[in-house]
């Protein structure tokens, strides 16, 4: 995910980071990497999809981030032992803010949202999360708002109306669907900015995407009882198909996306791994049309085509505004915490992923 490039919060790192190690790396594993993430990253809308199909969208993404995040949590205490546990209040404290407006917001409103709003259409309006990040962080923190970040802001939203706006009276999607998705990369955006802005992490990257996760999982958890789906959900009803997916969601988009995510940003130019935030959006939108037969009509691929164009100018007007911030961490080993920050997501342009999938991958 997009961030901004101010920070507060600097990680360090053993060696240099983004395109001042891409000669670590062949283009060739570069691109692989890059096609791993848009697979991985864009065909978690579909197994969300798939999973809140029988099973409640809270419960799912509470059990999807307890196991991903305690897997994530028993792999950093076996590769750098105990003392990956040693956190202090505040960065125990930050992170739980952070994996809870990201995952738990806005994880979790995805999930609620895609009970009744088609994944690709989920996907393509949780792209305009940059758009979000640009609005916030200038109005909160003051970060500066390029014109050509604006033009893809207008863009954009424009292509937003075309997908929601009703033609004949009516809605073309249902209300509380589509309120729930357009909340969510609003909760991603204002953990992200609050994450580059004002957070102190942990410095270890598995830690603090496990504890963001595993924050993420408790917000759920909690939301699960209040709406009483942990209190009428059967898991006898649970389909092969959903446990499935969300086996997929757990192993594939949060475990393996993170990871090549994390190995993107030591070998990669910024730019470059910043495609997914308009990739991703493509594929969901294919995966869902061909996998789940949701239906595209020339308006849903105009009003892609025009969301896609409106996020991509918002990136590299973004990405231009980061080189410079690279450039001088580069120079001193020293990665801003807000560069790396991008998908649990993900993240998106974000810290847990896309707007969407990585754990937190700053350290």
């Amino acid at each position: 995910m997009d961030q901004s490039t101010r920070t507060n919060h600097p990680t360090t790192v053993s060696g240099t980071t983004g395109a001042g190690m891409a000669a670590r790396a062949t283009p060739l594993a570069i691109w692989l990497g890059l096609l791993t993430l848009y697979l991985v990253w864009g065909s978690t809308y579909l197994g969300i999809k798939i999973a809140v199909e029988s099973i409640p969208a809270f419960v799912m993404g509470a059990a999807r981030f307890l196991v991903a995040g305690g897997l994530l949590l028993l792999w950093s205490v076996a590769r750098d032992g105990r003392d990956a546990l040693r956190l202090t209040r505040r960065e125990l404290r930050d992170s739980f803010l952070v994996g809870a407006a990201l995952l738990g917001g806005g994880m979790g409103m995805v999930a609620l949202g895609e009970q009744t709003v088609p994944s690709g259409i989920t996907a393509l309006l949780i792209a305009l999360m940059p758009a979000w990040l640009a609005v916030l962080g200038r109005i909160v923190f003051g970060d500066r708002l390029p014109i050509l970040v604006v033009v893809g802001i207008v863009v954009g939203l424009a292509g937003v109306a075309i997908l929601v706006v009703p033609t004949d009276g009516r809605l073309a999607l249902d209300p509380g669907g589509l309120a729930a998705v357009l909340l969510s990369p609003i909760s991603w955006a204002s953990g992200s900015l609050y994450a580059s802005h004002r957070a102190q992490l942990p410095r270890r990257p598995l830690v603090a995407a496990a504890v963001q996760m595993l924050s993420g999982a408790v917000v759920l958890g909690v939301a699960s009882l209040a709406t009483g789906e942990l209190a009428s959900f059967q898991p006898a009803s649970v389909t092969a198909s959903a446990g499935g997916a969300l086996l997929y969601l757990i192993v594939v988009g949060s475990i393996v996306g993170y990871t090549t995510y994390g190995w993107l940003l030591r070998v990669a130019p910024l730019p470059r791994i910043a495609t997914y935030a308009y990739v991703n959006p493509v594929v969901a939108f294919i995966l869902g049309a061909i996998l789940l037969g949701e239906p595209i009509s020339i308006r849903t691929v105009l009003a892609a085509v025009v969301i896609v164009v409106g996020v991509a100018l918002i990136i590299t007007a973004r990405s231009r505004l980061q080189a410079g911030a690279a450039a001088d961490a580069v120079a001193t080993e020293v990665v801003p915490a807000d560069l790396v920050a991008a998908g649990i997501a993900g993240a998106r342009a974000a810290p847990v992923a896309p707007p969407h999938e990585a754990a937190s991958a700053r350290g």
